[in-house]
């Protein structure tokens, strides 16, 4: 024997109720089944806001009973052959007779006991599986249909109604054990006292007829089948990653359940637990999919937890005071006030101190609860021997569950690391005592943020995500955005990491979403971002966020930002920056950035300072690791102006040239930094550094190219000077030409010294054979006496962006 329940939007239609019928049929070749089923969906709800309107004389609640009957009559015409309709037609509209009665009785006595709500209640069920009884036999599968309240037995005890399962039991096993049915219908939620009033079973109420017919009729196996393809290992609207867990014992199914997973309910499966039959939660719209099975030893499993649930609309009541201390008997005198008030006690924990205690209860009994025991305590509060209690609203449980975590070292700590990560403050934390859960407390504001994390942690593939602090959004900071956006999952495939862009700013607005900005947010950050955006304000913000594996992101040339650089990695925040500024200044600050960073054990990476996306400063770094010894090294590192020096023939204004050149993005935002050398002689110092030279930038030697004049005012009156001076470019280019020769701007570094000027080279040179923005790098060095050549794009937006999400992936090595 196998029981079969289906819930009310298996059952919503005459679509699903052919679905029904279909896994029916397919069961019955391998077993006897009752099937179990609930209202059709939505039925139930109806019959409530029927007897309350009848309770308030309101004869709306007419329409609804018609509504409701309409839509029970087009199922069964939808569903059933004309054959087979007049039967079940009459039937159900008997039914909608006496529920009209029974609320006509309601509406003039204006009065609805909880007896007659439960006897108007029942239609629901009656109904529905009348239906199905129809079909199934409609299609050759001849069923008996019995009525739960015949077999289903309670008794009014403590304010409830609670079964009576011994004569529950038996009439279940007379009635399978008596007769050669293949196939019986029931109705689900419904019951009867001794007396034959009509009783319903609450929430759930349905499973839990289902158990018990189960235990009754000795059955192999309880089915219950919902919308959803079993127990998840979160919930999936929370976490997209949510996977279906296979097996699952009744203990860790059970605390899942207390805890806010909605697919059970303890209560109601009680009864199978008890005795030992296995539970299967399968899909009725996904029959195909393998389900959960609930049983008492489930087959081991990888993971130490099974599954991650939660409860909102928590609120936390705190009792506090020195009274406590060493006085026995605060905690079961403000259990007991709190049972005796029929409040719920979700979750304790108490400080090891013994003069605080923190207790979870649903978040609408939180104003009776103080109340109550303010009332209770009062004589202790006008003593001062403890507070008025504390409430406080907002919060939300989430608990990790698993048999295996009591063997398994790390699982709490795997999950407040998982939740830190996010900047997320835990308000409490719970061990259960059977050290199968770990619950904490956190604000409802951060709840699916947190289950995000925690299912992550143990659940997801092998990932790891880096928090992207990004300063600067222009032509760089543009580029990198859009590539992390359009690369985001091809990046995880390859990588396994996960990049999520927490802050971004520019120099007017800043903008922040703990949950990740996406490119949509961030093209409206001039709009929609936090005014004044300040360096120190961004970092402060940053700081105080405090997420794990965060990563400052520095796409500017500031000076100001540059200057924060020791506060950021002091923090244990690593920095990916294209900015040359830091790494350029005095010996005594690129000493102590590198020692910060590495005695906070964070990254700090900067490939980009010189040649953009080439591989310059690692090969550098390779061939010192190495041993080998760097000899010489000879460079043309500015794009700028290796584009300005390959394009101007004097055909064009020189000027028109460099305005081509910033157009691009090869230049710095002011041109002249390029032109005087400025950005040339900060890359040659920082490579003379990666190689041991400890100079600093008035050290290096450089030689003027601009005429003095081209050096003043803005950026305008450079253009404008640079037109008035070309007849002085004309003639260096044309005396070069004639000699045979091309013009560069290049770094020579040996002997100790730095050196950048404007030379002549023989057009067999590979300074000359460069293309475009293209630098040419060429490195002397004891194994490598011949040099080795690096040449490539040295400048623009897209291969600076490269290079710095190149760093970003390597910072999690």
């Amino acid at each position: 024997m196998q029981v079969l329940k289906f819930g009310g939007s298996s059952v919503a239609n005459a679509e699903n109720i052919n679905k029904v019928v279909a896994i029916v049929k397919k069961s019955l070749e391998n077993d006897k089944t009752i099937v179990v089923v609930s209202a059709i969906g939505g039925c139930t709800d109806t019959l409530v806001k029927i007897g309350r309107l009848a309770e308030i004389s309101d004869t709306l609640y007419e329409q609804h009973i018609n509504d409701l009957q309409q839509r029970h009559l087009e199922i069964i015409e939808q569903l059933l052959p004309a054959d087979f309709r007049n039967s079940i037609q009459h039937k159900v509209t008997t039914l909608f007779d006496e529920l009209r009665g029974i609320c006509k009785g309601v509406f003039l006595i204006k009065e609805l006991s909880s007896s007659t709500m439960d006897l108007i209640l029942s239609f629901g069920e009656l109904l529905s599986s009348t239906i199905i009884a129809e079909r199934l036999s409609s299609v050759g599968l001849p069923c008996r249909w019995y009525n739960a309240l015949e077999l289903v037995k309670t008794a009014y005890h403590h304010g409830q109604n609670t079964i009576l399962y011994d004569i529950t039991y038996q009439n279940i096993h007379k009635l399978t054990s008596n007769n050669n049915g293949k196939l019986y219908v029931i109705p689900g939620f419904i019951a009867s006292d001794m007396s034959g009033h009509v009783t319903t079973l609450g929430r759930g109420g349905s499973d839990y007829t289902a158990s018990l017919v189960a235990v009754g009729a000795r059955a192999r196996r309880l089915e219950i089948w919902t919308d959803v393809d079993g127990m998840m290992t979160a919930d999936p609207r929370i976490s997209s990653g949510a996977m279906t867990i296979e097996h699952i014992s009744y203990r860790e199914a059970l605390e899942l359940s207390h805890f806010g997973a909605k697919v059970i309910y303890p209560l109601t499966i009680q009864p199978v637990v008890e005795h030992n039959i296995p539970i299967l939660i399968k899909n009725t719209f996904s029959p195909e999919k393998t389900g959960t099975l609930i049983e008492k030893n489930p087959p081991e499993g990888r993971n130490a937890i099974k599954g991650i649930s939660g409860s909102n609309h928590i609120a936390i009541l705190s009792m506090e005071g020195s009274g406590m201390i060493g006085i026995p008997g605060y905690s079961s005198r403000l259990f007991d006030v709190l049972s005796k008030n029929a409040i719920n006690i979700i979750l304790i924990t108490q400080a090891s101190s013994v003069h605080t205690m923190l207790i979870a209860i649903d978040e609408q009994d939180a104003d009776k609860a103080k109340k109550t025991v303010d009332e209770f305590f009062a004589f202790e509060i006008s003593q001062h021997k403890i507070e008025p209690l504390k409430v406080e609203k907002g919060f939300s449980i989430i608990s990790v569950v698993g048999d295996d975590m009591k063997s398994q070292a790390g699982v709490s700590a795997h999950m407040f690391e998982a939740i830190s990560s996010k900047g997320i403050n835990i308000r409490a934390i719970a061990h259960g005592s059977s050290e199968k859960n770990v619950s904490v407390v956190v604000s409802t504001h951060d709840f699916n943020e947190a289950v995000r994390a925690i299912h992550d942690e143990f659940f997801g593939r092998m990932k790891k995500q880096i928090n992207l602090f990004i300063a600067g959004y222009g032509t760089v900071g543009k580029c990198l955005v859009e590539m992390i956006e359009n690369q985001r999952d091809s990046l995880f495939e390859r990588t396994g990491i996960e990049l999520n862009i927490i802050g971004l700013c520019n120099s007017r607005k800043m903008l922040f979403d703990p949950s990740g900005l996406h490119l949509e947010a961030i093209q409206q950050l001039q709009s929609k971002g936090i005014s004044r955006s300040y360096a120190m304000d961004f970092a402060d913000k940053m700081i105080q966020m405090s997420y794990k594996n965060s990563l400052f992101v520095d796409c500017t040339s500031s000076v100001e930002i540059s200057a924060l650089y020791m506060q950021i990695l002091s923090q244990k925040i690593g920095i990916v920056t294209c900015n040359k500024i830091a790494n350029s200044l005095d010996m005594e600050y690129y000493r102590n950035i590198r020692q910060t960073a590495k005695s906070n054990d964070v990254p700090y990476l900067y490939e980009t300072n010189a040649g953009a996306a080439l591989p310059v400063i690692c090969t550098l770094r390779q061939l010192l690791y190495s041993g080998d010894e760097i000899h010489k090294i000879e460079a043309t590192l500015s794009g700028s102006l290796n584009y300005i020096f390959n394009h101007y023939d004097g055909s064009d204004l020189f000027a028109s040239i460099v305005k081509q050149a910033q157009t691009k993005g090869y230049t710095e935002p002011d041109p002249r930094t390029d032109l005087k050398g400025i950005d040339l002689v900060r890359k040659a110092l920082i490579l003379g550094r990666e190689i041991g030279l400890e100079l600093e930038i008035n050290e290096v030697q450089t030689a003027a190219f601009l005429p003095e004049e081209c050096l003043q005012g803005s950026v305008e009156d450079f253009y404008i000077s640079v037109e008035k001076h070309e007849a002085y470019f004309k003639g260096l280019f044309d005396k070069v030409h004639k000699a045979g020769k091309k013009l560069a701007y290049y770094i020579d570094i040996a002997k100790g010294n730095i050196q950048t000027s404007v030379g002549a080279f023989d057009l067999s040179h590979p300074f000359s054979t460069s293309k475009d923005a293209d630098n040419v790098i060429i490195i002397y060095s004891r194994f490598y006496p011949n040099g080795i050549r690096i040449q490539g794009a040295g400048a623009g937006a897209s291969q600076t962006a490269s290079e710095l999400l190149n760093n970003i992936i390597q910072s999690n090595n």
